[in-house]
């Protein structure tokens, strides 16, 4: 609904609207961050107030039949985004992952399919998800945390809610603070991830009124670009260092070397070099046991050559 979808947005502050790009719900940009350590980061996400009052539910989500050949793709769009978000989250905190992007799912500010929202901004410096843009599909999910993870967005296409959460539209991890958590309505902590919705009526449940779009699209992320940024760091990794000439280790006079070592590793400022002679030209004790195992074997031939000549 066109004008619906402009009335809602108008209700947005200006200043909201602009910053809804950059309103990640997962790992943040370096600008979007306030500059502070881990400790002080949980303490300062505790001491954002939680809203009062009823929490507001949008609806249990069932907008998607499962006989539709867009199913398949939706339930593997928001399973991914359930893995890759929130895997080693509780259950409550996965459940609850899955209900933001749903609820974005029916809210005028966001793309109205379930891989829209999951992939917004996947080819844009700044995504939504920051799974869809930093590589991390590159990986295979572990077995049994994928199965549950389809577990769980199969459930919640079907409705399964999580009240606590109610009309929360982003969350951020709890070791970060991003500028805009100071302009939203926090609503609950689940894990190490803290859930947020819109303030005034944006936030409210009767903003949450889109419909399903009726089909879903799952783009085709171009991984050679993240294959080259790894190729790039992996050179850089496993360059040589430049050699400069000089000791290899600190000298202890603990040390039992000769003067042109150290510890055993050859100090590259003198003019000794290792060299390794050549056993048999160098070894008067090789040449030694050559020459009496020679006048063995002569004593031992001698005989038969005596008798050889008498014939």
């Amino acid at each position: 609904m066109p004008q619906d979808k402009a009335i809602a947005m108008a209700k947005l502050a200006p200043e909201m609207q602009a910053d809804l790009a950059d309103m990640t719900t997962s790992t943040e940009a370096e600008s979007t961050l306030v500059e502070i350590d881990e400790g002080g980061a949980l303490a300062r996400n505790l001491a954002i107030p939680t809203l009062a009052g009823r929490i507001e539910r949008a609806g249990g989500f069932s907008g998607i039949p499962m006989s539709s050949r867009h199913y398949g793709t939706a339930s593997e769009c928001l399973a991914q985004a359930v893995y890759y978000e929130a895997a080693l989250e509780p259950e409550q905190g996965q459940r609850a992952v899955a209900q933001v992007v749903l609820n974005r799912v029916r809210h005028p500010a966001y793309p109205n399919t379930v891989c829209g929202v999951v992939y917004q901004g996947w080819n844009q410096p700044v995504c939504q998800f920051s799974f869809t843009c930093d590589g991390a599909l590159m990986r295979a999910p572990q077995a049994n945390l994928w199965r549950q993870s389809k577990q769980i967005a199969r459930e919640a296409l079907a409705g399964r809610e999580v009240a606590e959460v109610g009309t929360a539209t982003h969350y951020h991890a709890d070791y970060v603070v991003p500028y805009w958590a100071f302009k939203m309505g926090k609503l609950a902590t689940i894990g190490r991830h803290i859930f947020y919705r819109f303030p005034g009526s944006p936030g409210r449940a009767a903003s949450f009124y889109g419909n399903w779009a009726g089909r879903e699209f799952k783009p085709q992320v171009d991984f050679a670009r993240f294959l080259a940024d790894d190729t790039e760091e992996r050179v850089a990794r496993v360059a040589e260092p430049t050699y400069i000439p000089g000791l290899t280790v600190v000298p202890d006079v603990t040390d039992r070397h000769a003067k042109a070592d150290v510890g055993g590793r050859i100090d590259t400022t003198k003019t000794w070099r290792l060299t390794i002679p050549d056993p048999v030209e160098a070894s008067a004790g090789y040449r030694n046991t050559l020459s009496s195992q020679g006048a063995l074997i002569a004593d031992e031939v001698a005989p038969a050559e005596v008798s050889e000549q008498e014939q």
